[in-house]
């Protein structure tokens, strides 16, 4: 079993990274990305595959404590280094400490620092009883919380925003340790920590950090629950309030946190489970759906997945009006046996999409690691045949992803990120297995990379008739 990502794979992704982006830029030369944006991947993709590697090697020995604490303040310092970079960098290029076409995150910010303002009861009412929706509630409520505390700063919000990714790679460190293993859960932790799309939203106002921490202490919490032998009120009811909360920042998330603790409940094997406590949460978990039923989430989340095929079509029909003319194509169909891939990077200058071009680097090592998350799909249900003790984590993914795949919002990074953590865990998983019979894999790989960088710039090139 392989402890730490090998230099060779590292070295590999580097390369490819550099003969894709310059093949790209070359072919398509006329909408070929600004020099910035290049060097922002060039830094994304080395600095992911490099540090991977080398702080993969250094901790691999180094006590649990020890580890802990790099983990941390290496995260936390990287992250706030990219806040205040981006703080200034917007500022210069928009005139604003937003995004470029800000409108979720500067909204979020309006509507916090005016609810920080206001009287509680207000809050509450505006918050949770006045709106038709629950999604945002939950983001919001924290921006006022938090407002309240140290006012409407823009980047102080985000410096907490750089302690919260932080803590959420230590908690994936935890949770892949215990449902998996030490030397993989070192490395699930590092390629956290310099994931560049974990990074770039501490530099952004939207509310997908949170949302993360959230959605990683709720999956920690629950695996603890469901391999602890001792558990008791305390231990059942925070992954339950952690569930909840999730509906609050994004119900579907909220729906896949759900589904994928009733999977580990049916299929997780009964000597990690317990018999007796297999219908105890059995039994507490059909009390908490049959709370919940008939309320605001519940009818959310109904709604939501009874109109996911218009939803995606009107998105689709809307690329297609203004001139996408191969977005009709992009059907949950088509998209969903790629999901554990997406998205793929933007490496042309097209429709002014500055923030896609922004994390191009981001979503090219997505990209890189998906054949790791393949080797442990195939892992899982055909070699070891443990995917019963990963049930946890596999139903979480693939019916967050899924949900996804089947929108309008199949190639979204933003709606996709929810799920990289978890892909994280598969990646470092399927790394540790690598040997010499599924290692011809990733070679072939090394040739599906760049094509598909190569070919999502000829679609987008192609469905505006530009070339």
């Amino acid at each position: 079993m392989l402890p730490y990502f090998p230099k060779k794979i590292a070295n590999r992704g580097i390369l490819l990274y550099l003969i894709v982006l310059a093949v790209v830029s070359l072919f398509f030369r006329r909408y070929a990305m600004s020099w910035e944006y290049m060097a922002m991947g060039i830094v994304w993709v080395g600095g992911f595959f490099f540090l991977s590697n080398y702080c993969g090697r250094k901790w691999k020995a180094i006590t649990p404590k020890r580890l802990r604490r790099n983990l941390f303040w290496t995260a936390f310092g990287l992250r706030v280094a990219w806040a205040v970079f981006s703080y200034f960098y917007y500022i210069a290029k928009t005139g604003m400490p937003f995004e470029f076409n800000a409108a979720d995150a500067a909204g979020y910010w309006a509507d916090g620092a005016w609810l920080a303002t206001q009287k509680w009861p207000m809050i509450r009412n505006y918050l949770f009883t006045s709106r038709n929706t629950v999604s945002d509630s939950g983001y919001l409520f924290y921006l006022t919380y938090l407002y309240k505390i140290i006012g409407p700063d823009i980047l102080l919000t985000r410096i907490v925003k750089a302690a919260l990714s932080a803590a959420t790679v230590l908690l994936l460190y935890r949770l892949t340790a215990r449902s998996i293993g030490e030397e993989v859960g070192r490395m699930a932790a590092v390629f956290a920590c310099f994931m560049p799309n974990l990074i770039f939203y501490c530099g952004l106002h939207l509310k997908e950090t949170e949302m993360i921490f959230l959605m990683v202490a709720f999956l920690e919490r629950a695996d603890y629950l469901l391999r602890s032998r001792k558990y008791n009120f305390i231990t059942i009811a925070l992954p339950a309030l952690l569930a909840i909360s999730l509906f609050f920042f994004r119900t579907v998330l909220g729906a896949a946190a759900v589904f994928a603790f009733a999977t580990a409940l049916l299929f997780m094997n009964q000597q990690t489970l317990g018999k007796h406590k297999r219908k105890v949460l059995i039994g507490w978990s059909a009390l908490a759906v049959l709370t919940l039923a008939g309320g605001t989430i519940t009818n959310e989340v109904q709604g939501y997945w009874e109109d996911r095929g218009e939803n995606q079509t009107a998105k689709r029909d809307f690329q297609t009006a203004r001139g996408n003319r191969w977005a009709k194509y992009a059907t949950g169909s088509v998209m969903a046996p790629m999901m554990f891939v997406l998205p793929f990077p933007t490496m042309i200058n097209v429709d002014e999409q500055y923030t896609q071009q922004m994390v191009h680097g981001g979503n090219f090592v997505r990209n890189f690691l998906g054949i790791f998350v393949l080797i442990t799909l195939y892992s899982a249900l055909f070699v070891k045949k443990n995917w019963r003790d990963l049930s946890l984590l596999g139903a979480f993914v693939i019916a967050y992803l899924g949900i996804i795949s089947s929108s309008g919002f199949a190639n979204s990074e933003r709606f996709l990120l929810p799920g990289l953590p978890v892909l994280l865990i598969m990646a470092a998983y399927g790394v540790s297995l690598l040997n010499k019979k599924n290692y011809k894999f990733v070679r072939l790989w090394y040739w599906v990379v760049p094509v598909m960088a190569f070919a999502w710039a000829f679609f987008k090139l192609g469905s505006r008739g530009l070339f």
